[in-house]
């Protein structure tokens, strides 16, 4: 199965010119805070960050595809991109990394990477790998049931597919015709595992099993995932049932934190990996078909800089939760 990339016009793909650039802000955005995050962390102010750098593009081009607060997002830990591309905010995100009261996640009680929205339809994950895909399944059957045009866009990494709860998930999207897309950002690693020790074979293959379509997709390209995307969509609305999406990308960082990622792989392939990042790709794309310039390019990076300092200095100087609501939403009150 070859990797699809994209050769197709932009304007080809049903996307104007304020749409690249609100890919590229959100694609950068995401780099930004992930830095930021890790800074936080270098200082002692953040216990814990797991990083999306290297996957915007997939993200953010697959994502775009999702209608805020009408369709359903079950991101895995990795997808800041996404969910700020539906509405979340770096200032969201660092109080949810800092474990502070105003977190909108989950009140500063949850470990960073569990994204939650009820007005933005973005459900949280449980820590456990791969169990939102069945509960994916099932919001997408509600759809179905209801008569309603909802999409689900559901996520995880390659490691993910080996758990039975992917292949579950898989097997009743397909019997059951789901309006359901499934994103596997295969990064290369299941923490310090490789994916070839991880996947026999191709991940999108696998779709055929259960009877819908698969796609390799180069997911450091955000025009040809958000193709594939589109599609899967489109087939998605129009009850034509899932679609297996793998978008090939790579973790630029370790896998978190708390990982030293030289154990593991060499200094040399990351930086072979960096010359694909799907960013600094995007802008290529963007100069060389007069959207951006070079100096709108740097004002703009200025810009969010900007934004997420401002954003890290409330949420470093905002509260952090009070113990007694531990339990608040925990059990049912009387």
């Amino acid at each position: 199965m070859a990797i699809r990339e994209t050769s197709a016009d932009y304007e080809a793909l049903g996307l104007d010119e304020d749409d690249l650039r609100r890919m590229h802000y959100h694609m950068l955005l995401a780099r930004r805070v992930d830095e930021r995050s890790w800074i936080l962390n270098r200082q002692g102010k953040a216990a814990f960050v797991i990083s999306c750098q290297g996957q915007e593009g997939a993200q953010v081009g697959a994502a775009y595809n999702l209608r805020p607060g009408s369709d359903y997002l079950y991101p895995y830990y990795r997808d800041s991109g996404m969910t700020m591309l539906l509405g979340q905010t770096p200032r969201d995100q660092l109080l949810s990394l800092l474990g502070k009261k105003e977190d909108p996640n989950s009140g500063g009680r949850q470990m960073p990477g569990h994204y939650s929205s009820r007005e933005l339809n973005i459900v949280t994950a449980s820590a456990p790998v791969g169990i939102q895909y069945p509960h994916a399944a099932g919001t997408a059957l509600a759809f179905k049931m209801r008569g309603e045009d909802g999409v689900v866009l559901v996520c995880g990494g390659e490691a993910s597919t080996s758990g039975g709860d992917w292949h579950e998930a898989m097997n009743f999207a397909g019997v059951h015709d789901l309006p359901v897309v499934f994103l596997v950002e295969n990064n290369v690693y299941a923490i310090s595992v490789p994916a070839q020790f991880q996947v026999a074979g191709s991940i999108a293959k696998r779709a055929e099993g259960y009877g819908f379509p698969g796609h390799e997709v180069d997911g450091n390209d955000v025009l040809a995932v958000y193709e594939v995307a589109k599609e899967a969509f489109r087939r998605a609305r129009a009850g034509e049932g899932p679609t297996l999406i793998e978008a090939k990308t790579y973790r630029l960082t370790a896998h978190s934190s708390d990982d030293d990622d030289r154990r593991y792989r060499e200094r040399e392939e990351i930086e072979e990996w960096r010359k694909k990042d799907p960013i600094v790709r995007f802008e290529k794309y963007l100069i060389e078909n007069g959207i951006l310039d070079e100096s709108e390019r740097d004002e703009i990076s200025e810009r969010i800089k900007t934004e997420v300092a401002e954003a890290s200095e409330y949420a470093e100087n905002a509260p952090f939760a009070d113990p007694e609501d531990v339990l608040v939403r925990v059990y049912a009150e009387a």
